[in-house]
């Protein structure tokens, strides 16, 4: 048996899984440079200070659904449920709380500073006053206002950086940069796992290249399952990081007994469990010294007292961690 329990012969299964997954994978575009940015980013923001007492801490938060391409010249693909909405609004409080955030999300999902505006801003928060000018429509002004500033702010400061995906390839590949990147931090750095991961792919090497033909009748294909990740974030890619994953149901019932099945199968500092229904108004963080339900107070976003909450447990690993290292 492996020191995790697992059986030596499970282990090497599973690690021919995760590098047969990369080594098949199409390679990300643009690798050199995401490379370049993440470097510059963590090192601007590894030396930077909160009131001249203590390195700033990064997180890095993952938002939005994976998509799984039925064909390398994608037309088709399954995807997964999600807005980004707890991703982007997790990633405003997250910069207010001193964090500099890598905001790695999915293409067209919900933004940090854009909750407030509408779903096409550009053409609804602006009325053409001639020909040639158009202007901010007074009705939206002040939220186009405070989202173009807040968002200036971040990025201008360097505490903001913003990464796309799409597939499961793309976004398995940047989570793994960005943990390797960010490994040399120790429990400074922080995992907040808020994206819809997908749990089944086709294998690029085993994937039609064309656009599939319906005229070929009943489609039979067998889905392989994706690696889990997660094992290897906390046990080879940052293991002194702070990892926070998320873990939503339909069924209550079923829904604290698997996130707790997850904070230990994985190794989790904590596990949020949110049910589908109630997921804007409930959560629950559940850890190895228990479980605590934050409910979202009127006029406020339940991100706020979670992300408290999470900052506060990011703090005591950190001096737990120093102590120790002592």
């Amino acid at each position: 048996m492996s020191s995790s329990g697992i059986s030596n012969d499970a282990e090497e299964s599973f690690m021919t899984e995760v590098v047969n997954f990369f080594d098949t994978a199409p390679p990300l575009k643009d690798h050199s440079l995401i490379s370049k940015k993440l470097r510059e980013f963590i090192e601007h923001n590894s030396h930077a200070s909160r009131n001249g007492s203590s390195m700033r801490k990064i997180v890095c938060i993952t938002s939005g659904g994976t998509t799984v391409p039925l064909e390398q010249r994608c037309v088709r693909y399954i995807d997964n449920f999600s807005s980004g909405h707890r991703g982007a609004a997790s990633t405003e409080y997250f910069l207010k709380a001193g964090y500099a955030v890598i905001f790695l999300h999915r293409r067209g999902t919900c933004q940090p500073y854009c909750r407030s505006l509408p779903d096409d801003p550009l053409l609804e928060c602006f009325e053409s006053v001639s020909d040639s000018n158009i202007q901010v429509q007074q009705s939206q002004a002040e939220a186009v206002m405070k989202a173009v500033t807040n968002h200036h702010a971040a990025l201008t400061a360097g505490i903001l950086l913003k990464l796309q995906f799409t597939t499961i390839f793309e976004y398995l590949q940047l989570l793994q940069m960005i943990a390797i990147a960010v490994s040399d931090l120790g429990p400074h750095a922080m995992f907040y796992l808020a994206a819809a991961v997908s749990d089944f792919y086709v294998p690029w090497n085993s994937m039609a290249e064309h656009k599939i033909q319906s005229a070929a009748g009943p489609l039979d294909m067998r889905l392989a399952q994706v690696p889990k990740m997660l094992s290897m974030l906390r046990k080879d890619w940052a293991p002194l990081a702070f990892c926070i994953s998320f873990k939503l149901e339909t069924d209550s019932q079923i829904l604290l007994e698997k996130a707790s099945s997850a904070l230990k199968k994985y190794n989790m500092h904590a596990v949020v469990a949110n049910e589908l229904a109630t997921r804007k108004e409930e959560v629950t963080v559940v850890t190895i010294h228990g479980n605590a339900c934050i409910r979202r107070e009127a006029g406020d976003d339940i991100e706020n007292p979670l992300i408290q909450l999470l900052a506060e447990k990011h703090r005591v690993h950190i001096e737990a961690n120093m102590q120790s290292h002592q």
